[in-house]
């Protein structure tokens, strides 16, 4: 088995091939579609061989470019907890999958592992747990933010996670986490950390990105990557923001 981290959206996706088969976890922002065909190419891997996608969740940066790449081949796999139809692609392209039928479906692509539902995030999140370790969570909260999330639905993903004793962990926007080593996240640049609080500070206040940008000298770009991040991520930390930029 091979897995393929993808970095060509602001959402991170992942190709995993089985020896029988291949699954895309999450697909990117609608207008990427290029970048994701330029990434396969440069692995040299056809976007026909791909034979399922498999959104962690139905926001527009994980689905955006879904139905352009089906319409190239592969089908989209789409759990009981989901629905699929604001991707817009024709029925005879969807297969549904029970979760507690996924470790037989992912079995007969040469993957060991399952699908679990993990709300939190949002109520049809879910995430690909493979037996070697690895888990694929979307958008569900990083585990550094966990304390922050405490009695909540997304602890109790992360409970169904570690009962499957996980090694490393693929986030949606975050970096990858190496749960094996105990290793923290780097701590970020000390400037970079209290600008970021400004900005967040500056939205809570209701300031626009006009205004924010003649107060701390931030690239617009920036501001509105960061503002996105805040708006759309309950309770996220500066932390969280960072490593999701």
């Amino acid at each position: 088995m091979k897995i393929h981290e993808m970095k060509y959206s602001c959402t991170n996706t992942y190709l995993i091939e089985g020896s029988h088969g291949s699954i895309l976890f999450d697909t990117g922002l609608e207008g990427s579609f290029r970048s994701f065909c330029s990434c396969m190419g440069d692995m040299k891997i056809p976007v026909q061989d791909i034979d399922y996608i498999l959104i962690s969740h139905y926001h527009p940066d994980h689905m955006g470019i879904a139905k352009e790449i089906i319409s190239y081949g592969p089908t989209l796999l789409v759990a009981d907890v989901q629905d699929a139809r604001s991707v817009g692609c024709e029925p005879e392209k969807i297969r549904m999958l029970k979760t507690a039928d996924s470790r037989d479906f992912l079995k007969s692509l040469g993957i060991d592992g399952q699908i679990i539902h993990t709300p939190g995030h949002s109520d049809d999140s879910i995430s690909l747990c493979l037996d070697t370790g690895e888990i694929f969570v979307g958008d569900l909260n990083p585990l550094y933010e966990l304390e922050l999330h405490s009695g909540t639905l997304i602890e109790d993903s992360w409970k169904k996670i570690f009962s499957l004793s996980p090694k490393r962990v693929y986030y949606g926007h975050a970096k990858t986490a190496e749960l094996s080593t105990g290793a923290e996240p780097a701590m970020p640049d000390k400037d970079m950390y209290k600008l970021i609080v400004k900005i967040t500070r500056l939205v809570d206040k209701g300031v626009d990105t006009a205004r924010i940008q003649k107060k701390t000298g931030a690239e617009a770009a920036f501001i509105e990557k960061v503002t996105r991040m805040y708006l759309t991520h309950q309770d996220i930390s500066v932390m969280g923001i960072l490593d999701r930029l």
